[in-house]
């Protein structure tokens, strides 16, 4: 910023005023996706805050608090072992939400980079990789990752392992199409006349501009993570059962307790069905806000002037 525009009193724009101002801009033009945003950093603060925040022990059983009602004790309620059930999902939060961020991420990042590696390389690479993606789409994803959990074993690393294995497939065969495109304009073939190293192409040129795209993918598949992930301990594969998860919990209650307590099965339900809402909002207004056709489209409003779409 110029002299003059100091000395007339205007702000300066530091980073964090950018950041404030397209959180602004974003939650105006996409309410719901903000909605979104703001259930999934609610949930994520109360998984790093459990220790703070949570009224009980997760771990201590009170056998006065069988079956407590949702009270001032237990505003939740209480587990057939006189658990605090809040106190229990604010922990399962922890486990349920990390593996699901991490095994996005992971996954996320495997496909991105096979995806524009395939596309770029092309010809029996290309052809080997996606027969592999073929083959590992073919499963249906809670059998894929129920044969991974049957092979490996209940832990939380394994569960990750297993979310990896059905995210990477999905995310790859996207970018690869669209890679196929960048890979044919003019920027990227005037940087291989210009002599530049593959490595150079794919990760300068090429994967800077999937990167909306992979954002947009990410967001997605958060949700189908979380369910996978609540499915596995549901069936009693995934985390172990002593730790506290939202599938763990829904599974306690649904088997031998849901006629007795019905609450241990509603409260994880809920959960889990607000975290998956909260992801799905935020996804689907990343998509039309990041998406070029989406942005095109929704600029021209349906209007058409003589000498094209405005």
């Amino acid at each position: 910023m110029s002299e003059s525009q100091k000395a007339a009193g205007l702000p300066i724009r530091t980073g964090l005023t950018r950041l404030i101002a397209t959180l602004t801009d974003f939650s105006t033009r996409k309410p719901l996706g903000a909605a979104g945003g703001a259930i999934l950093a609610v949930l994520i603060l109360i998984a790093i805050l459990a220790p703070v925040i949570s009224p009980h022990d997760p771990y201590h059983p009170n056998a006065a608090a069988i079956y407590a009602l949702p009270g001032s004790v237990y505003p939740l309620g209480a587990d057939e072992a006189g658990r605090d059930v809040m106190s229990r999902l604010f922990y399962g939060a922890r486990i349920s939400l990390t593996v699901s961020l991490i095994s996005v991420a992971i996954g996320t990042t495997l496909g991105l980079l096979l995806g524009v590696v395939s596309a770029y390389i092309g010809g029996w690479f290309d052809l080997l990789v996606q027969r592999l993606i073929d083959a590992l789409m073919a499963f249906p994803t809670i059998i894929l990752a129920l044969g991974i959990m049957a092979v490996l074993g209940a832990s939380v690393p394994n569960v990750i392992l297993a979310l990896v294995f059905i995210m990477a497939p999905g995310t790859a065969r996207t970018i690869r199409s669209q890679a196929l495109s960048i890979k044919e304009l003019d920027y990227v073939t005037a940087a291989r006349a210009a002599g530049c190293s593959h490595v150079r192409i794919i990760f300068l040129h090429m994967v800077p501009n999937l990167f909306a795209i992979c954002l947009v993918l990410a967001t997605l598949q958060l949700g189908l993570a979380i369910i996978t992930e609540a499915s596995l301990s549901f069936l009693g594969v995934g985390v172990p059962p002593d730790v506290p998860t939202w599938g763990g919990m829904l599974r306690v209650a649904a088997q031998a307790f849901v006629g007795v307590a019905p609450w241990l099965a509603v409260f994880p339900g809920l959960t889990i069905a607000l975290a998956v809402f909260g992801v799905n909002l935020l996804g689907d207004a990343l998509r039309d806000v990041l998406d070029p056709r989406l942005r095109s489209d929704s600029g021209t409003n349906g209007v058409k002037t003589e000498g094209g779409s405005r």
